[in-house]
């Protein structure tokens, strides 16, 4: 038994299986960071829905939508359960809206920038090696271009991503509300973008460009 046990464990790809342990705990660290902040933004223009849901929690339990952190994990898109805002509390609801909806991928792109600094910081001050600070980096180094990423896509312009909240301020009102009605045929198309390659390509592209200015702009 142990012999086999033994042989089992020897055939494992190690590398293979810290790799997707790294890749999950990222996701779920970007998505957890990403449905706090819409709902500290929303709270922060008065609206106490989120916190009454207990939804301002950096336990990811509290906002995984396990289809979408399967999604997020096979096809490089994917969502939490949506946080949940009253429009009702705030001054002006479309801008209200426009604020908390941008919390989330601007959260993502400081969480991206603070991976950067802190695996700068370590490879400075903990020489790599095979311990605990080169795993630490190797993570940091790969939560960094995830978080970007999830930071990016949401900033696209198709409901029900934030990116519509954000560009439905320049609407005028009737046409905005009009246009958020249509939520649930975005999900749609965007299943459809991404079936083509038309979002990787795209937020591929934009991934690469941004994780490059970060590094050189602030190391």
């Amino acid at each position: 038994m142990l012999h086999h046990l033994q042989s089992l464990l020897g055939s494992l790809d190690l590398a293979f299986l810290y790799d997707a342990l790294s890749r999950t705990l990222a996701v779920l660290l970007c998505l957890t960071v990403h449905e706090t902040c819409h709902g500290l933004a929303a709270l922060a223009l008065g609206d106490p829905t989120a916190k009454s849901m207990h939804r301002l929690s950096l336990n990811p339990l509290r906002h995984i939508d396990w289809l979408g952190l399967a999604m997020m994990l096979a096809a490089g898109f994917g969502w939490a359960k949506p946080v949940p805002v009253d429009p009702r509390y705030f001054r002006k609801p479309k801008q209200g809206m426009a604020v908390t909806a941008l919390a989330g991928p601007v959260s993502n792109l400081l969480l991206a920038l603070l991976a950067l600094l802190a695996g700068r910081l370590i490879y400075e001050y903990a020489p790599y090696g095979p311990g605990w600070n080169a795993a630490f980096e190797f993570f940091l180094y790969s939560l960094a271009p995830l978080s970007i990423g999830l930071g990016l896509f949401n900033l696209l312009p198709i409901p029900p991503l934030d990116g519509a909240k954000v560009a439905g301020v320049l609407l005028p009102d009737r046409t905005y509300f009009r246009f958020m009605r249509y939520e649930r045929y975005g999900m749609l198309a965007l299943l459809a973008l991404s079936y083509f390659g038309l979002t990787s390509q795209l937020i591929g592209n934009a991934i690469l460009w941004v994780y490059m200015t970060m590094f050189y702009l602030f190391f």
